[in-house]
């Protein structure tokens, strides 16, 4: 009976540590459904030192929340890391690990509306502002260049940074980034009140087999379920409904705030890193009448952004998905440091 009791205690252990999370567990058995954090994810511990990077935006009074790992070697430089929608910073982490051994400095920030950030309901969220608030940062760390690495919504922010700021961006480096397709070329507008119904209606069991299906290939394990942790916890939690809010908004600038036509103006080295599997295609589920086009055909979207960008050095990855650093990191990081 004490061996059974010791293995179930152990097992219990090791879920908590996987999630890496600061909460009480009423007994051994929680499952990870039963999550449940606020919209700060205050319980939800981050892999470094998180610091607030405090400044004024459209009228508000806003926190941006980072975690920053100081240069080894100032020859070296630094590297900024762009988080995507249904993630936050903490999900870096062994990318930053990788990149700090190298020598590189690494600014991983919480984007207004996302991780531990602020989150105003009525704020403007657009790429622009997101990168004016970014530039703010690198500013406040005295960081006068980067070279930017966006992965999905993190992609297209990376890339309106380095089109608003070429003198601040040594590098850019999209990972299976959102918006190599304008989507509103193919799918109907929709209002914000579109998205926000849409997302009350979200459970933890539809985050889980959205990833599933788009990112994983069908897979999941205990890895992918820990990456997803802070999201089932909000949509669990007491602010999802403000949280909704500001993920409607969010949704907005992604249809509404096209990058990709852009490429060729860049005017630094700039990468594009692709999962092939990768079938993310936001709105594809409203198509505009007599559109037969497929969107997310990222075995697709390597060839067509060479065509009209050649600039842009296309690194395919195949057989993995919308976020192969973390189906396998391993073949992440010999894409990556061919770049470096």
């Amino acid at each position: 009976m004490t061996r059974v009791l010791s293995i179930f205690l152990i097992f219990g252990v090791l879920i908590i540590s996987t999630l890496n999370v600061h909460t009480a567990v009423a007994n051994d058995t929680e499952h990870l459904s039963a999550l449940s954090f606020d919209e700060s994810l205050s319980a939800y511990q981050y892999p470094y030192e998180v610091s607030r990077y405090r400044f004024s935006s459209q009228g508000e009074s806003l926190e941006m929340a980072y975690m920053y790992l100081a240069p080894k070697t100032l020859a070296v430089g630094s590297v900024m890391l762009l988080h995507g929608k249904n993630f936050n910073g903490a999900y870096w982490k062994e990318t930053a690990n990788m990149l700090h051994e190298m020598g590189f400095g690494v600014v991983i920030p919480d984007q207004i509306g996302f991780g531990k950030s602020s989150k105003p309901i009525d704020y403007q969220y657009s790429f622009e502002a997101l990168a004016q608030n970014t530039k703010g940062l690198l500013e406040h760390l005295h960081i006068d260049s980067v070279h930017v690495i966006g992965h999905s919504m993190g992609g297209m922010l990376a890339a309106r940074f380095a089109l608003l700021y070429p003198n601040l961006t040594q590098k850019v480096t999209l990972l299976n980034p959102l918006g190599l397709e304008n989507y509103l070329r193919y799918v109907e507008y929709k209002d914000i009140d579109f998205f926000y119904q849409r997302e009350l209606t979200l459970t933890a069991d539809r985050v889980r087999n959205y990833q599933k299906t788009y990112y994983y290939d069908g897979e999941w394990n205990e890895e992918f379920e820990a990456l997803a942790a802070p999201l089932l916890g909000w949509v669990n939690g007491p602010d999802w409904n403000k949280l909704a809010k500001v993920s409607a908004r969010v949704y907005d600038m992604i249809f509404t705030g096209p990058v990709v036509e852009e490429f060729k103006y860049f005017e630094m080295p700039a990468n594009l890193i692709i999962g092939t599997r990768d079938r993310t295609g936001p709105g594809r589920h409203w198509k505009r009448v007599g559109v037969d086009y497929e969107l997310g055909r990222y075995d697709q979207l390597g060839i067509a952004i060479k065509k009209h960008s050649p600039n842009v050095n296309v690194i395919e990855l195949g057989d993995y998905g919308h976020a192969p650093q973390i189906e396998n990191f391993e073949v992440f990081r010999n894409a990556l440091q061919s770049i470096l």
